[in-house]
């Protein structure tokens, strides 16, 4: 599931720039490629993480589908916010990258309650009027954000080769750079 999620981040890196290379939107004037995209990104940032978090045991049993739920509607409710974005590119709010937080929590393997408030406490961070970091967009840092978004895809790439039971200094890395991810938006006031 990781290996096609992370196939699936590689593409939503580049299919923007290679359709319109390819001029699809003249070429295929009936098609929305910016819906497509939202509905691609829905399926693997939200529903694909929500049914694996739901699935997984790492959160209680009692709180599985709930917590499934809550990723869905969070999920859906930020892609459907037209101020998802701020005007210098960061997010508005937790970006509903919830591939990235299953990530997580299947290779932290936290107690299953943790999991859960990892659950809420980032269903909550998606309304927040707080800012998140778009490693590609947003200018300041870029060259920073860039390199360690790479270094973080090799960790990730590693921790998927050791099936998601990574080594110490794998995990450690993993972690510092989410930390660097999630206080870099915090420092900038939201416009």
């Amino acid at each position: 599931m990781f290996l096609t999620l992370g196939a699936a981040l590689i593409v939503d890196g580049i299919d923007g720039p290679l359709a319109r290379a390819a001029k699809t939107a003249e070429v295929l004037p009936r098609w929305s490629g910016d819906t497509l995209d939202l509905v691609v990104d829905f399926t693997t940032y939200v529903f694909v993480p929500a049914y694996a978090i739901a699935a997984s045991g790492l959160v209680p049993s009692f709180m599985a589908i709930p917590c499934g739920a809550v990723v869905v509607i969070t999920g859906a409710l930020y892609f459907a916010d037209r101020d998802m974005k701020t005007r210098d590119n960061h997010f508005n709010g937790f970006p509903a990258v919830w591939n990235v937080v299953a990530f997580y929590l299947y290779v932290l393997q936290p107690p299953a309650w943790v999991g859960a408030a990892m659950i809420v406490i980032f269903a909550v961070l998606t309304f927040a009027p707080i800012k998140f970091v778009h490693p590609l967009r947003v200018r300041s840092l870029r060259p920073v954000n860039v390199a360690l978004m790479l270094i973080w895809s090799v960790l990730a790439a590693l921790a998927v080769a050791q099936n998601l039971d990574a080594d110490a200094w794998i995990v450690a890395g993993l972690c510092l750079i989410a930390l660097y991810f999630l206080g870099a938006g915090l420092v900038t006031k939201l416009t």
